[in-house]
């Protein structure tokens, strides 16, 4: 499946990283070249304001001109931008926003500031509802200790409150579960290192890290690999696959941004709070990127 206007959130949606300069601010134009980069090497559209965005740091300035300015590159039908928050009053109050730059959907994590229970979660995602965006949930139970399950996404799809979901969870067998308790709900491939399990499965989209770095590829992988073409999705995963898998990694911002210097393009610093690199782990990012680099990959 690839993007279509009327389901924007479908195709290889990139989690956007953020590019700083080394006071920490946010380099806007350089976001900007990297937004046209994404979209001139194959991807679809991309999502500004998540984990890889660093969201969690910035001013609310910052975060809006981060969406107008994907949306200047992008047109707001391609950008979809992450709209998490403590609770359902602002995340409806950065969706609000996004509609307002012209956004066509957004990315909702539940409630982030506790562990929400299901009558929690269900009436966060209605509330923002009412924006009237369509919504992806992002299921990430490892660093919100909120789990969509599949049961509580049928329960949020039924409630007509999301479109589709983001599955981070790593486990694969919940794709044929979503399938069997709601089939309308599209599901998005949410980490890279079950890319290719997730598109056997039926996914529809991926809200992708590694494009940020290697999109050409990247959109080459995913493309095969939703159309059934193992012959040319299997050499790529498998020359790819030591960097996805920084995905499930708490320092998988700072491994992007090495491998986007790496590979000539600027990623920058982080803003903390963010796990260190640490010279093993930077070696490995490294020797990986290098290895892609030589293989070919772009």
């Amino acid at each position: 499946m690839t993007w279509t206007p009327d389901r924007p959130w479908r195709g290889i949606m990139v989690a956007t990283a953020l590019p700083l300069r080394e006071d920490l601010s946010v380099d806007y134009d350089a976001y900007a070249a990297h937004v046209r980069r994404l979209l001139d090497n194959g991807c679809d559209g991309v999502v500004p304001n998540g984990s890889l965005g660093e969201y969690q740091t910035l001013t609310a300035d910052e975060r809006a001109r981060v969406v107008r300015t994907a949306v200047e590159v992008a047109g707001g039908d391609r950008v979809m931008p992450g709209v998490a928050a403590y609770g359902s009053a602002e995340s409806r109050r950065w969706t609000d926003q996004a509609a307002e730059a012209g956004c066509a959907s957004v990315l909702l994590l539940p409630p982030n500031a506790y562990r929400a229970d299901e009558t929690a979660v269900r009436a966060h995602y209605a509330e923002v509802a009412r924006s009237g965006l369509p919504i992806v949930a992002y299921n990430n139970p490892y660093d919100t200790k909120v789990d969509l399950t599949p049961e509580l996404l049928a329960r949020l799809h039924g409630d007509g409150a999301i479109v589709a979901v983001k599955e981070f969870s790593g486990d694969v067998r919940r794709a044929y579960r979503i399938a069997e308790l709601a089939p309308g709900l599209d599901l998005l491939i949410g980490a890279d290192d079950v890319l290719l399990e997730l598109a056997i499965a039926g996914a529809v989209g991926w809200i992708a890290g590694y494009p940020n770095a290697f999109p050409t590829d990247c959109a080459r992988l995913y493309h095969a690999a939703v159309a059934g073409d193992l012959t040319t999705a299997l050499p790529l995963y498998k020359a790819l696959h030591p960097l996805l898998r920084w995905d499930s990694r708490t320092e998988f911002v700072q491994s992007i941004k090495l491998s986007m210097d790496l590979t000539g393009h600027h990623g920058g610093p982080v803003r903390p709070p963010r796990a260190a690199l640490t010279g093993d782990e930077a070696a490995a990012v490294r020797a990986a990127t290098e290895k892609a680099v030589a293989d070919g990959l772009r």
